[in-house]
């Protein structure tokens, strides 16, 4: 094959990779579209991108900054916004405390602000540059958004960052005096952030730090409505689904994402 034939079929599998046209089309039209395609060929053919776009989605009330580059940013964007990973919780009633644990660069808060009007967001990230750009993103929302940089975690700790290639892919781990680099925020602290004593949706999205969130210390799941979370390996569910053993709940899926809605105790 010639190098501009695998050029070409590298382009497109980063065009079916990304989601499909008509998705994109129905999220941020046309125009958005032809952006993201174009940056998406640029990044395939070995062109240099700019830094940073702007791009706005139906779903969204304000303009998001996406980075570009070989970032994630776009196939996040692409999953919350074109594949409206999220849609699955449009059905909650008024909810007005939302915790979105392991917020990235807060696509899935500028969602929820924007499907939910009388909500208000905590977004918690561990990242320093995914925090900053979560923060950029959600400033329109004024009030209504609270961004925290740390790291959901069982209990108040010092935390230890592990980066991956990609910007999504931060990790959280206990870490020894003198090593942390982020703040660790158990569930019950971040209740006392809202001033209630019931969150309506939580969001969990934290690369496997699920295990220790869900290991222990439970007592605050009484105080959660709805939970949608994305749980990475066998072990993440087996725990998941063992901390909610005294709970009925109805389950969905939404791609890779578990949904228990309506928690409640058992009788």
């Amino acid at each position: 094959m010639s190098g501009r034939a695998e050029k070409t079929s590298e382009m497109l599998d980063a065009v079916r990779r990304a989601g499909s046209i008509p998705r994109w089309i129905g999220s941020v039209g046309w125009q958005g579209t032809c952006i993201w395609a174009f940056y998406e060929a640029q990044r395939a053919l070995g062109f240099r991108n700019p830094p940073t776009t702007r791009i706005r989605p139906r779903q969204a009330q304000h303009p998001l900054v996406a980075r570009l580059g070989g970032s994630s940013d776009m196939k996040v964007f692409g999953q919350i916004f074109a594949c409206d990973a999220y849609g699955c919780l449009r059905g909650v009633s008024s909810p007005r405390w939302i915790l979105d644990l392991g917020a990235n660069v807060g696509y899935s808060s500028a969602y929820f602000l924007s499907c939910f009007p009388t909500a208000q967001v905590i977004a918690v990230e561990p990242d320093p540059d995914n925090y900053e750009f979560c923060c950029r993103n959600l400033r329109p929302y004024g009030e209504r958004a609270r961004v925290v940089l740390g790291g959901a975690w069982p209990t108040r700790s010092k935390l230890v960052l592990s980066r991956g290639p990609r910007e999504w892919e931060t990790q959280v781990f206990a870490g020894a005096d003198g090593e942390a680099s982020v703040e660790g925020y158990d569930i019950p602290s971040l209740l006392e952030m809202t001033g209630e004593k019931r969150v309506d949706i939580l969001k969990v999205d934290i690369e496997r730090s699920e295990l220790d969130l869900f290991g222990d210390h439970l007592t605050w799941l009484r105080a959660i409505g709805n939970i949608c979370i994305e749980l990475h390996g066998a072990d993440c569910v087996k725990v998941f689904f063992a901390a909610l053993r005294d709970f009925d709940y109805t389950l969905q899926r939404s791609g890779e994402l578990t949904v228990c809605l309506n928690l409640h105790p058992r009788a």
